[in-house]
């Protein structure tokens, strides 16, 4: 099943994607007994929503929003392709190199991504990532996919200059709503083997990235054990993977993004996510 968040008539709520692109809201009792779709994924819900019927949605009849508005946590791994990790000239880790995104920092699908005016360094960083199901602490690599309630295209926009004010990634990587996040989360049974999905990055059409998810150096059930060693994961929270090579700081000469350009990001089975840029003060 896909399912998505999204405000309708000025209402925030969520519901099923259809196969030919139209949403079907959860019931108003539904939404009573669970909030948003954090909430129904905490309560293993999702279920109960098998062969929802109801009055169903256009997409230009509702406004979407990130598929999880909401996230505890939201952890990114940085330099997870041999492909990125080259290019960036960085040398091999023993262990994923992580960073933390603020929840006003993600964006839907659409949405016009706005690039600072102080910084002309704005790139793109397509990726897959994926929500956890059920939580839990010390989760080992074997059960790992036992705690994932689905996958979704997300596109990690940087603002590089302030990226490498130092060390630390924080600033470049929290600008409101650079982090596009949808346009909607497939659960784990229609992605039998994440391994075999292709991950496309295009800005105005161009490919500018293509990888297959299984050149990831650290794989997801790695990546949720190395994570729940150190944090407790909770139902909703959202870890993003890693980009492959083809960023636009590492090309020679280095390529960003401006205003007008249209950025996608295509994951196999789990849509397109497309966000026109613009700039903001």
């Amino acid at each position: 099943m896909r399912f998505a968040s999204f405000e309708t008539d000025g209402r925030a709520t969520y519901g099923v994607v259809g196969s030919d692109g139209r949403h079907t809201p959860v019931p108003a009792a539904f939404q009573a007994r669970h909030a948003d779709l954090k909430a129904a994924i905490a309560a293993n819900a999702l279920g109960e929503l098998n062969g929802l019927a109801g009055p169903s949605l256009a997409p230009e009849q509702v406004r979407l929003l990130p598929v999880i508005p909401n996230p505890g946590k939201l952890i990114c791994v940085g330099l997870n392709y041999k492909s990125h990790v080259a290019e960036t000239k960085r040398a091999d880790s023993e262990h994923p190199s992580l960073f933390l995104r603020f929840n006003d920092s993600l964006a839907a699908h659409g949405d016009t991504v706005l690039r600072p005016a102080f910084s002309d360094r704005f790139d793109w960083e397509g990726e897959l990532a994926f929500v956890i199901g059920q939580g839990g602490r010390h989760i080992a690599k074997e059960d790992a996919f036992e705690h994932i309630a689905g996958y979704a295209c997300f596109n990690d926009v940087s603002v590089r200059d302030w990226q490498k004010h130092t060390h630390q990634f924080t600033p470049g990587k929290n600008f409101p709503g650079t982090g596009p996040f949808g346009p909607w989360l497939a659960t784990r049974d229609e992605v039998p083997d994440v391994t075999k999905l292709q991950l496309e990055t295009r800005v105005n059409g161009q490919v500018m990235q293509h990888a297959s998810v299984g050149d990831l150096i650290f794989d997801i059930p790695t990546i949720v054990a190395y994570i729940s060693r150190f944090t407790p994961l909770s139902p909703g929270d959202v870890i993003a993977t890693g980009t492959p090579g083809g960023v636009g700081d590492r090309r020679e000469p280095p390529l960003y993004m401006k205003e007008g350009d249209v950025v996608e990001v295509e994951i196999t089975g789990l849509g397109i996510l497309r966000n026109p840029i613009g700039v903001t003060a």
